[in-house]
């Protein structure tokens, strides 16, 4: 009989758990285990006796894990092993044709002063010179510079000849050259005081350059620096007065790192103001427009931070550069009608 109760009060319990489910509810998401670094305990040299252990405090030595492998290296750092370098594709008379081709220097319209071709100058170039019989070509050098030797490869069908403009400081040397038929090559290597110029002379049936100089800007810095570090004060020209100063000429063009800041006159002469580091690079050069839409020759210097130019102008053009040239245009703005 006591089993029997047993048994029955059993079956009834079921049967209530059975009436009232339990309520299911969303399972947890375990997160991700905060990283630990491995440690390492030093093993002991040998087991020891618990019953003959000492049970004080021990300090615990550490040893750190290093991966020695890498897994997730960024981009760039892991880069493939250098081959071996390629043999020069070219053959040598090749390569000498190839850089005297990228050294020349040909002329260009937007360098021409009236009948003369300004050349930018530049240490290893190789000028070009169209020359025709009858004709004479006038090699026009830096005044001051004072000539050394003139050498060409040709001296037999082309003429030359030297001959000096101006007295004292001011001399200018000039070397006159003229072939004595047409369809001639040569080359010419002149020789002076301050530098060496290489040009290459081709004669024509007419066309001819009439004359050929060049602009310095490597000796305006040096001259720049000069002066700047002998007089802070020569930043600004001496001389202005304030009450005459006329600030009418606009400014468009080109943004080069040597755009004037700003251009005015004193009613005799223009002052063009550059950045005040303009020894940091290259300096353009001033060509004045006329009338008739040429350039014209016009005196003008540096003082410090300014060209001063010695005369007024309608119009002119600050240019830097060969084929791809930088252009600041300046003009004044209160001439109306009458701006050319």
């Amino acid at each position: 009989m006591k089993r029997l109760a047993l048994i029955l009060l059993a079956s009834t319990a079921l049967t209530a758990c059975e009436s009232f489910p339990t309520a299911v509810g969303p399972d947890i998401t375990l997160d991700e285990p905060d990283y630990v670094e491995d440690l390492y305990l030093a093993p002991y040299a040998e087991e020891i006796n618990i019953a003959d252990a000492d049970l004080s405090p021990m300090p615990v030595a550490y040893r750190t894990y290093t991966p020695t492998r890498v897994t997730g290296a960024m981009p760039g750092q892991l880069k493939p092993m250098p081959t071996e370098a390629d043999g020069p594709s070219l053959q040598p008379y090749q390569a000498i044709e190839t850089a005297n081709g990228k050294a020349a220097v040909e002329p260009s319209l937007d360098n021409y002063m009236n009948a003369i071709q300004v050349y930018p100058y530049s240490v290893g170039a190789l000028y070009q010179v169209y020359c025709a019989p009858e004709q004479v070509t006038d090699i026009v050098l830096q005044p001051g510079e004072e000539l050394v030797s003139v050498s060409a490869g040709d001296t037999v069908r082309w003429v030359l000849g030297d001959t000096v403009s101006g007295t004292g400081t001011d001399a200018q040397a000039h070397i006159l050259i003229k072939p004595t038929q047409a369809g001639l090559k040569t080359n010419l290597i002149i020789t002076t005081s301050l530098r060496a110029y290489h040009l290459e002379l081709r004669a024509f049936e007419e066309t001819y350059m009439a004359a050929v100089s060049w602009r310095y800007a490597d000796q305006q810095l040096v001259t720049r620096v000069a002066r700047s570090g002998a007089v802070s004060a020569s930043a600004s020209p001496a001389g202005l007065q304030l009450d005459r100063l006329k600030f009418r000429y606009d400014m468009d063009g080109d943004f080069p790192h040597w755009r004037p800041d700003r251009v005015f006159d004193d009613g005799r002469k223009v002052y063009i103001q550059f950045p005040a580091r303009l020894d940091q690079g290259e300096a353009p050069a001033l060509f004045v427009i006329g009338r008739d839409g040429k350039s014209q020759l016009v005196n003008y210097r540096m003082s410090g931070d300014y060209y001063v130019v010695d005369r007024l102008f309608a119009r002119a053009e600050l240019r830097l550069g060969e084929k791809r040239q930088d252009v600041v245009r300046i003009a004044r703005n209160d001439l109306g009608s009458a701006q050319p």
